[in-house]
């Protein structure tokens, strides 16, 4: 006999537009728990959805890497992989996924102490990888990331249970206030925003270029803007930010001449693997959402 599971977080699959409290823990590990990142820190998390960090890749580490996105990006035979998604309009690059598996630079950081203690204190146990890419900006034609909660996608999508799990943005070229740098609305990560429509079959081909099903109404983004703000995230290479998968965020495009690269990280708690979709009739392909849940 199958056993039903309560969904706490329903969304397409025609239900009511609406918004309701977080079900769940931000932080999950008991306090005191100990781990790299200071009681503030950790309330700051809790509070405001994310943590910024000024500096969290050395020069050395950065540059590193940025050669290695060079000639990734370069790759005649990664740029045909469908782990690279391309703009729709200039057919430039947007994005390559599972780059901790294409790249070994890319797989040390994965296991960088900097980055995987603070999600393993935040989230309370072990984590996984769920998802790497990077996302690219080229200056003057670099396309925006509309608004919208990872974990919303992630929960109907991929089968993600709970928001039990964190990203890593590290910048490895500047990011300003005027080249398409992330922003996020502080406290939104203790609402959930259900969404309309259905989930078409292999959304993801499209989803990835320009999302739309699985993008919030007007009106809940408008409430959510009004009752928490809008914070920018800027920072030099090597600076980060962490931040709740449930946080409502989005970018907008670049037009100016300055290009912006980040490098995301998705850390899944061990403890909230990924079962079927929950608005989906299958789930997305393994490079996108890992269902291999061997700890980092």
């Amino acid at each position: 006999m199958t056993i039903a599971v309560a969904d706490h977080y329903p969304t397409r699959n025609d239900v009511t537009i609406g918004i309701q409290p977080r079900h769940d823990p931000v932080v999950w590990a008991p306090e005191n728990s100990g781990g790299p990142l200071d009681a503030n820190g950790v309330s700051r998390f809790d509070a405001d959805g994310f943590l910024a960090i000024d500096s969290l890749l050395d020069a050395d580490v950065v540059a590193d890497l940025s050669h290695e996105l060079d000639m990734l990006r370069a790759d005649p035979v990664l740029a045909a992989d469908e782990r690279s998604i391309r703009e729709r309009d200039s057919g430039q690059i947007r994005s390559i996924f599972e780059v901790h598996r294409i790249s070994s630079a890319f797989a040390a950081l994965v296991a960088d102490p900097r980055l995987v203690g603070p999600a393993r204190q935040l989230l309370g146990s072990d984590v996984y990888v769920h998802q790497s890419r990077v996302n690219f900006k080229p200056g003057f034609n670099g396309r925006e990331f509309y608004w919208h909660s990872d974990f919303e996608t992630w929960h109907a999508e991929d089968g993600m249970p709970a928001p039990r799990a964190v990203s890593v943005s590290v910048a490895l070229t500047e990011n300003l206030d005027t080249n398409g740098s992330l922003m996020i609305m502080p406290g939104s990560h203790r609402w959930f925003v259900s969404c309309p429509g259905q989930t078409p079959p292999d959304h993801y081909r499209s989803s990835l270029m320009q999302q739309e099903i699985g993008t919030p109404d007007d009106e809940s983004l408008s409430w959510l803007a009004e009752q928490h703000g809008i914070r920018q995230i800027t920072g030099p290479a090597g600076s980060a930010v962490f931040f709740d998968s449930n946080c409502m965020h989005g970018s907008s495009s670049n037009i100016t001449p300055y290009p912006r690269s980040n490098v995301f990280i998705v850390y899944n708690s061990v403890d909230n693997a990924l079962a079927q979709p929950y608005g989906a009739a299958a789930p997305r392909p393994t490079f996108i959402a890992s269902r291999v849940f061997d700890p980092v």
